[in-house]
């Protein structure tokens, strides 16, 4: 229990609001240096650590009571302000922009913070910037997805390079999350039937405050449940085909029912990836149950619909076999006014069959067959797709030119296809303030001024970042990256610390953390490669030229060195080949230590 003059440090807390604001973290850090680091930048683990003398002698400490008036002053002027904070200005990203749109979210992961680990890679950060963005432009939008106990595997490697995946239940005291409630001040919970009328698969439904934006997860944990139906919602990216299309039923289904009981009517449904698309088909089903006839229905619910697609690699996209979608899906189409037939054609594509995700890389070969595609699906009934880049848009109009329906380059419907859709493609970007160092943001404010954030895209305003000397910036660089060698020391020792056996700390692996080849200098050149080890993503091109790779890393007068970094799934054996292989070239004498795997 906090002290009064204090207390609300708690909601602060659970609120990922102070996850980009530097002021926040500030405060949570003042606390408690050696908590705020052995939480791992936890607010709300850290105030359930922290000890109540402590926060006694803080509640009337007079430096930190300013700074913590000064922190509620910045936090509520942040909840409280207007919506969308200039329209005229959001209307240059798109003539159909409206201010006043509501907009619901779908996504299978969230990378919002380290602290709620439900996300395994790029889909997700791209999910959690997304809502931090719509937050800091006071748009009315709402996410779902779901929570998962077990969030995504924490990481060991041995001594000879093997991927250990440990799964880690969340505590969800120790989290910024809560439970979800109607207006009615009832929990939140949604049920739908899965393969059968007397299959019933009951959620009850958890919240996430993200700034102003409130993002809705799903879990199926619940003694109601049978063991089959509770563990729908366990791990993310788990199971095999038919745990996954139950859970994709649950999340595209469940989610648009939790929009309903909340009374929460979206104008804009976006689905991030084919993982949602079943959102789609119950939206298809409540127009016509409505009195829509099937196709006034498809056009409401294309008219209403944005679709971004991410994976450039066929297995990245999920697809089911025709019978255990009919095993599924039997009461649709006869409640869509449809034959079977035509139902199943919602999302017909040719698929090799196997894996239904990039993931697990493990397929089984096979002919190339028809299935039902969640990618087609969404293409078919979204008004406009997005692709994440202008070559990935090259890659996907190629992929699905029977569904992509562009002209080559102009990015024009075909009038071919019989439900074309308008591919874009959207570079991805980021979330500014997420991923701003705090040193680079102190920069920016003393030379820009402190309302830098609200000026993001405007393009006169940045013309005075030239004006900053060039001495300033690097800098700025050189403490942060002295700063991230300082973290990759304290971090293996305290993971050295924790080992139970004193020759597995010798042998540099850990639970959660492990590294090889830390020999490394602050002081050179150093690539970073962070990223989710799929193969497609080719983290082992580098060591192609080993020769010359090695003459490299090795120059007397300009070395340089490589940190490699990133989980591959439990069942992506390719991906875990990758790890080995670094990890041996990082052992290998002929590099010097110059390469590292975290």
């Amino acid at each position: 229990m906090l002290p009064p003059p204090i207390s609300r440090l708690e909601e602060v807390a659970r609120n990922l609001w102070w996850s980009w604001s530097p002021e926040a973290r500030g405060v949570f850090r003042t606390i408690s240096v050696r908590l705020w680091r052995e939480t791992d930048h936890n607010p709300v683990l850290m105030l359930r650590r922290v000890t109540p003398d402590r926060l006694e002698r803080l509640s009337v400490d007079p430096d930190f009571l300013k700074r913590y008036r000064s922190l509620l002053r910045t936090f509520d002027r942040y909840l409280t302000r207007g919506g969308a904070r200039d329209a005229s200005a959001l209307s240059q990203y798109g003539s159909g922009y409206s201010a006043a749109a509501k907009i619901a979210y779908f996504s299978a992961e969230y990378g919002l913070h380290g602290s709620l680990p439900i996300y395994s890679g790029g889909l997700g950060i791209l999910s959690g910037d997304h809502c931090k963005s719509a937050s800091d432009l006071g748009l009315d939008f709402t996410a779902v997805g779901f929570m998962y106990p077990r969030g995504y595997f924490e990481q060991e490697i041995t001594p000879d390079g093997e991927q250990i995946a440990h799964d880690v239940e969340l505590d969800i005291p120790d989290v910024g999350i809560e439970r979800a409630y109607l207006p009615s001040g009832e929990p939140l919970m949604v049920s739908l039937a899965l393969e059968a009328p007397d299959d019933l698969l009951h959620l009850q439904v958890w919240l996430v405050r993200c700034g102003r934006v409130k993002i809705y997860l799903m879990d199926s944990n619940l003694d109601v449940n049978p063991p089959h139906n509770r563990d729908i919602t366990r791990r993310l990216y788990g199971g095999d085909q038919e745990y996954r299309l139950r859970q994709e039923i649950a999340l595209g289904i469940g989610g648009v029912r939790v929009l309903r009981a909340l009374g929460i009517t979206p104008t804009v449904w976006h689905s991030n990836e084919g993982h949602v698309a079943f959102m789609l088909l119950e939206r298809l089903r409540e127009a016509v149950k409505s009195g829509s006839t099937f196709e006034e229905a498809k056009a409401l619910v294309r008219g209403s619909s944005i679709f971004t697609t991410h994976t450039p690699v066929p297995a990245g996209h999920d697809a089911f076999p025709f019978d255990l979608i009919s095993r599924y899906f039997w009461h649709f189409w006869p409640e869509l006014g449809i034959e079977k037939e035509a139902f199943l054609g919602l999302a017909r594509h040719p698929q090799v069959w196997g894996g239904a995700d990039d993931l697990r890389s493990s397929m089984i070969s096979g002919s190339s067959t028809d299935a039902f595609n969640m990618t087609a699906l969404a293409m078919k009934l979204s008004a406009q797709c997005n692709s994440v880049s202008k070559k990935h848009r090259e890659v996907t109009a190629a992929m699905w030119p029977e569904v992509a329906g562009t002209d080559e380059g102009k990015n024009q419907p075909s009038p071919l296809i019989p439900h074309p859709s308008s591919l874009i493609s959207i570079t991805n970007g980021v979330h500014i303030r997420t991923w701003l160092a705090p040193e680079m943001e102190e920069l920016l404010a003393h030379k820009l001024g402190r309302d830098w954030a609200e000026h993001l895209d405007d393009e006169a305003y940045w013309e005075d970042v030239h004006d900053i000397e060039d001495g300033a910036f690097w800098r700025t660089r050189q403490t942060l990256k002295t700063s991230f060698f300082s973290f990759i020391t304290d971090r293996m020792r305290r993971k050295w610390f924790a080992q139970v056996d004193p020759q597995h700390s010798r042998d540099g692996s850990a639970s959660g953390f492990a590294a090889r080849g830390m020999m490394l200098d602050p002081g050179i050149l150093t690539i970073g490669f962070a990223r989710r080890f799929a193969t497609y993503k080719r983290a082992t091109l580098i060591f192609k030229d080993m020769d010359r790779l090695k003459r490299i890393l090795s120059n007397p007068l300009k070395p340089v060195q490589i940190v490699f970094s990133g989980k591959a799934h439990p069942a992506d054996e390719g991906g875990k080949q990758m790890i080995r292989e670094i990890w041996q070239h990082a052992l290998d004498p002929a590099f010097g230590g110059r390469i590292a795997f975290i």
